[in-house]
């Protein structure tokens, strides 16, 4: 994204999912824009840092290892910092069928002691993530922050929770809170669960007849780095406090289309076969995702930098370095 006349961001920064797709551009952005960084990584047993062990900015941040279902780690990693931009969850969808409990203490427990700890330490900005599943299928299009919330999984339910727990806590104690609800991001790093990193291991491994799931439903698509920068545009809006804002391109494509596209770019032609377990429960499936960001361009002064051809020549270009990193043969939930 492309940020005009921005706002500075009270620094230090505490980043929850630091090591996570999102979470580790978002870090490192902060770093290259020159705010003071501490990561809150998940607690492994083996020391990882996720995505932030090969970052080339892991030196210029603070890294805590903790667990955001833990209100005392939380409370401790976010001493001395002025802002939180919270983005640890859950957030593979079709996992969230076969244990809901586990993101229901995530997303929502997790997100209140995220907020309880950032008010009782006097924060100064707050952004919370959410997600445009929480809309549905879309009811009209484009999509805009008024568009009736309708969750058709139970990730989509806990991200509505942990949003309107988010905004109770503007309005209740004044808590200086957001909520940047992007659309779908892709770009390097991303999950071999997500669609354009399983359409293109599958095809970088060979295979020509692609195991997808259902290709009829619509996406809006922003390039991971674009999905970053309006974080921050988001944060730094004061009068954007209270407030949701959508992150996307205001372009949709299907899945069928996508996966072409990708195979285009790659240069090669494919074709498909339906794989039952990637499919979707039955009123599961959200259709049409597409986002109006008429906010995030007017109010938050925010455009994106990447046109989907280029995010994709950029994304192609990093899974061929790392192909080695993912299982493109086992279809991860």
């Amino acid at each position: 994204m492309v940020q005009q006349g921005s706002n500075d961001l009270p620094s230090p920064i505490l980043i929850t999912g630091a090591g996570g797709f999102i979470g580790s551009h978002l870090a490192e952005l902060c770093v290259e824009r020159g705010y003071r960084v501490k990561a809150f990584v998940h607690y492994r047993g083996d020391g990882s840092w996720g995505w932030l062990d090969h970052s080339p900015h892991r030196e210029a941040m603070e890294v805590v290892a903790g667990d955001v279902r833990d209100f005392e780690s939380m409370t401790r990693a976010m001493e001395g910092c002025r802002s939180v931009l919270h983005l640890a969850a859950l957030v593979g969808i079709p996992y969230s069928c076969v244990s809901p409990l586990a993101y229901v203490r995530t997303n929502v427990e997790g997100t209140y002691n995220v907020l309880e700890a950032a008010r009782r330490l006097g924060l100064e900005r707050v952004v919370v993530t959410s997600t445009s599943e929480t809309y549905g299928t879309a009811q009209y299009v484009p999509i805009d922050e008024n568009h009736p919330a309708s969750s058709q999984s139970p990730y989509a339910a806990a991200k509505v929770g942990a949003d309107q727990l988010a905004l109770s806590y503007f309005r209740s104690f004044d808590l200086p809170v957001a909520i940047a609800r992007p659309f779908n991001a892709y770009g390097p790093r991303q999950s071999a669960r997500a669609f354009v990193p399983t359409v293109i291991t599958q095809i970088l491994s060979g295979r020509r007849r692609l195991k997808l799931g259902n290709l009829r439903p619509t996406r809006d698509l922003t390039f991971v780095t674009d999905t970053a920068a309006a974080f921050l545009a988001v944060a730094s809006r004061e009068k954007l406090l209270g407030e949701a804002v959508n992150i996307g391109t205001g372009m949709e494509i299907s899945m069928g289309d996508l996966a072409s596209r990708i195979a285009q770019c790659i240069g090669v032609e494919i074709d498909f076969e339906v794989d039952a377990e990637r499919v979707r429960p039955r009123g599961g499936e959200v259709e049409r995702l597409f986002c109006d960001n008429s906010k995030l361009r007017g109010a938050a002064q925010c455009t994106p930098a990447h046109d989907l051809d280029a995010g994709l020549e950029e994304t192609i270009a990093w899974f061929k370095e790392n192909l080695e990193r993912y299982k493109a043969k086992i279809y991860q939930r």
